[in-house]
């Protein structure tokens, strides 16, 4: 299969894009100067010299474009219709319309807007651009994925999901639509049946998004009543240390004052010195922290180290096959960010109380001097605004907040004190190292947070190859 057509509206997100579609043009692997310059932690070298044909291909298939803006259809219908008529419809539409008005984030944003009207807000019906393609392409199958929070929500009166299934079901030539993880061919399904539980299929996150498949009506459907993409064995999922435990430890930065690695260490120490003296931190912990604060934090790491570990025999094997490229010899995006003084004293906290308890601590459990400054941190809607991710299980889902803070996102090893790399959130995402994220950190960190797993997608796509291969 060979993707005709990607379009995304960001300039960077487009770069990453285009890297992807020119590096995939390689069939016997990646050019030897891509691995010379990662391994060399070098900058990628001009590609439209060195390969200007297959950069140009690359440049034909991911477009900078922003749908439901006036005259983006027109030019993408040509396209559409010569696909469709080349293949003779034996094609497939994949994408997930924006989320802003459906997530619960965006949900709770909104009803901070005075005068906000959900009937108004054209980010609602923004799915009907996914529609109208589908329509045009009259493909043999599509998938269309977005937030679990479009299943709730609601404009006059009536949930947006029904009307979004009984769209995609009527466009052009009609559509079966099917789950993926949910048994099949029932009488009728429920909107929870098109969730997938990204942890239940070898992911090490709890990111769990609605996924349609639409079968075109002329053509079969699977038989049988078993979910299209089962659950994997216990032995084949995946945690936070499986995939994280491997990268090289890090210390986190010291910002607003002068950072280095003493300085980093006496501020730490402080910390610890304080925590065992809090009422508010009970006995195991306090021994816990008494414990790190003679061995393992008398000692300050890197911020940066790219050095390839080779023990990555924790991992599921073949979740290790997907992420780790046996060219690489170093890692890229393993940056540490820098924080301030107060926020390394709630990371360790967080991170020891994570490591001794098993779970990340609530706000109100946090000693009185490592409260932050918010006006309404004692109202319940900040209860978790520093959640360390817990080595033994699945993360909290990776979303594009991570690209503002790290308060989310903690790293679970207390003696590195700091929020996760790009890189960790890659993984976490099931990002090969080898993929490459262009842009800032903020942007790399954006476009980490905003994807759907690669190796979901995987094995998305051989469902999806499965189903065409019965046509």
């Amino acid at each position: 299969m060979k993707i005709r057509l990607s379009i995304e509206k960001e300039a960077t997100e487009v770069r990453t894009l285009r890297l992807r579609a020119f590096l995939r043009g390689f069939d016997g692997g990646f050019p030897t100067e891509y691995y010379a310059a990662l391994n060399a932690s070098e900058p990628l070298p001009d590609w439209s010299e060195l390969f200007p044909a297959r950069w140009a291909d690359a440049c034909k298939e991911a477009w900078q474009m922003e749908l439901g803006q006036p005259g983006v259809f027109e030019v993408i219908a040509n396209v559409l219709d010569r696909t469709r008529e080349e293949h003779d419809g034996n094609t497939i539409l994949i994408g997930g319309p924006p989320c802003q008005a459906y997530s619960l984030a965006g949900r709770a944003r909104n009803k901070g807007v005075a005068d906000y009207v959900a009937e108004k807000d054209s980010r609602h019906f923004l799915y009907r651009e996914y529609v109208e393609i589908l329509k045009r392409l009259r493909p043999a199958v599509f998938v269309m994925e977005n937030v679990k929070g479009m299943l709730s929500s609601k404009v006059n009166g009536g949930e947006i999901f029904e009307r979004v299934l009984d769209d995609l079901r009527n466009a052009g030539d009609g559509y079966t639509l099917v789950p993926l993880s949910a048994q099949r061919n029932r009488e009728h399904l429920a909107a929870r049946d098109f969730i997938v539980r990204a942890e239940e299929h070898g992911v090490p996150q709890a990111r769990h998004r609605v996924f349609v498949v639409g079968i075109r009506n002329d053509l079969p459907t699977p038989e049988g009543d078993m979910p299209l993409m089962p659950a994997v064995d216990q032995n084949c999922r995946a945690d936070v240390h499986s995939v994280l435990g491997s990268l090289p430890a890090l210390r986190s930065g010291l910002s607003r004052q002068r950072d280095n690695p003493a300085a980093w260490r006496k501020v730490v120490l402080e910390h610890a010195k304080r925590l065992i003296a809090s009422k508010k931190v009970d006995s195991e912990l306090r021994q816990y922290l008494a414990e790190l604060k003679k061995s393992s934090l008398a000692r300050a790491f890197e911020r940066c180290q790219s050095t390839r570990s080779c023990d990555e025999s924790g991992m599921p094997p073949q979740l290790a096959e997907w992420l780790i490229d046996p060219a690489l010899q170093r890692i890229s995006g393993h940056e540490t960010r820098a924080h301030i003084a107060a926020d390394l004293g709630r990371y360790l906290f967080v991170s020891a109380f994570g490591r001794e308890y098993g779970r990340s601590p609530k706000l109100s459990e946090f000693p009185d001097y490592l409260l932050p400054a918010h006006r309404n941190r004692y109202s319940g809607a900040f209860a978790d605004r520093f959640r360390v991710q817990i080595a033994e299980r699945p993360s909290s889902t990776v979303t594009s907040h991570i690209s503002k803070d790290g308060h989310y996102f903690i790293h679970p090893d207390p003696t590195q004190v700091r929020s996760l790399t790009v890189r960790e959130a890659a993984r976490l995402q099931t990002f090969p190292d080898n993929y490459v994220f262009c842009g800032n950190r903020t942007q790399q960190y954006h476009q980490v947070g905003n994807a759907v797993p690669p190796f979901l997608a995987l094995r998305i796509a051989r469902v999806i190859r499965d189903i065409m291969g019965r046509f």
